[in-house]
């Protein structure tokens, strides 16, 4: 506990509120991370980064992993791999360029990260696995954290058996999405489930699925017993969803959520800081995504004609129209 709010230690990296931003490929990027650190939240983690192509140097996947020293909240780098060298030397890397914690992928569902025998694949082969937290843990000094789901499919929920023999190997801390792998995105996360996990270790395990607001979080908390929450989705086009949050759930100051042409600036400056850090072509492509979501009530033509702006002045000019209106009603 530090003062009034509660505090996921791990070593000497403290999560204050315990309520952290998922890793989500393609989206938490070094731009969305620092939109939301202006709010607020206990930790933000990168996007999964793939630990074989971080040994190449090659700069799009080294900039997935790259810190930014000067925010004001602990960041940690997702890796993901199936051997256990290159994760270790992947680990190293990152722990060099800045990361306070080391996340080790073991729940991603998508084909092309199982069929390599990486993310939730992990989860079917416990032994071999657990090679890959020892070797991770023992590359730096850094805490290491495991994130998974509840098994492959409903005949293998096996996340507290792994979760066990994790925290043995030095995992500090568990983070659970309410689904096994085979159910991917479908029904509803079972926090009630990650209980078992909870009991299963002595060290913070944080629940993760379908935590889009305060409601979900403070039921995914009761259901689950987990000492935090993570939120995905829930942050896509309102990076202040973490610090509302943790307002309601640890009474920390609420957020200043823009409006008007606060809000239009807000998304002004994170779409230009897309285009400077992956340059103007790749830039516009990707920002594509971040002004649907933020978009989503402006109506289809306006969100649609947004999404395809082909230059980043006309862009810049949809969101000013698009917002400025919306307050002006």
């Amino acid at each position: 506990m530090t003062g009034p709010h509660v505090t996921i230690a791990l070593d000497t990296v403290q999560l204050t509120p315990p309520v952290l931003l998922a890793p989500m490929a393609g989206i938490t990027d070094l731009p969305f991370r620092r939109m939301v650190a202006r709010f607020g939240a206990g930790l933000v983690v990168s996007e999964m980064v793939a630990s074989g192509e971080m040994l190449t140097a090659k700069p799009s996947v080294r900039a997935k992993a790259r810190i930014e020293l000067g925010l004001d909240l602990p960041s940690s780098v997702q890796l993901a791999g199936r051997e256990a060298q290159p994760m270790a030397e992947a680990a190293k890397i990152v722990a060099d360029m800045g990361a306070k914690i080391i996340d080790i992928n073991m729940g991603c569902p998508a084909k092309k990260v199982t069929g390599g025998a990486s993310g939730a694949a992990l989860m079917r082969d416990p032994d071999h696995a657990l090679r890959l937290i020892e070797a991770v843990a023992g590359a730096v000094d850094l805490p290491v954290t495991l994130k998974m789901r509840l098994g492959w499919d409903d005949e293998t929920r096996n996340a507290a058996h792994i979760a066990r023999r994790a925290a043995a190997a030095g995992v500090r801390m568990v983070v659970i999405h309410g689904r096994t792998r085979m159910q991917f995105y479908q029904g509803q996360a079972d926090w009630a489930a990650i209980r078992d996990v909870v009991e299963a270790v002595d060290v913070p395990v944080v629940a993760n699925g379908d935590i889009i607001d305060a409601h979900s979080a403070a039921r995914a908390l009761r259901d689950s017993g987990a000492a935090g929450v993570m939120v995905g989705r829930g942050a896509q086009g309102a990076p202040w969803r973490l610090a509302q949050i943790a307002h309601a759930l640890y009474g920390v100051q609420a957020p200043d959520v823009p409006r008007g042409d606060d809000l239009s600036d807000f998304i002004s400056e994170h779409y230009e800081a897309i285009l400077s850090f992956y340059g103007r072509d790749v830039g516009l492509r990707l920002a594509r995504k971040h002004l649907g979501w933020y978009a989503d009530d402006c109506g289809a033509p306006l969100r649609a004609e947004m999404m395809t702006a082909q230059t980043p002045e006309a862009a810049l000019a949809l969101i000013r129209a698009a917002f400025g209106e919306r307050i002006a009603a």
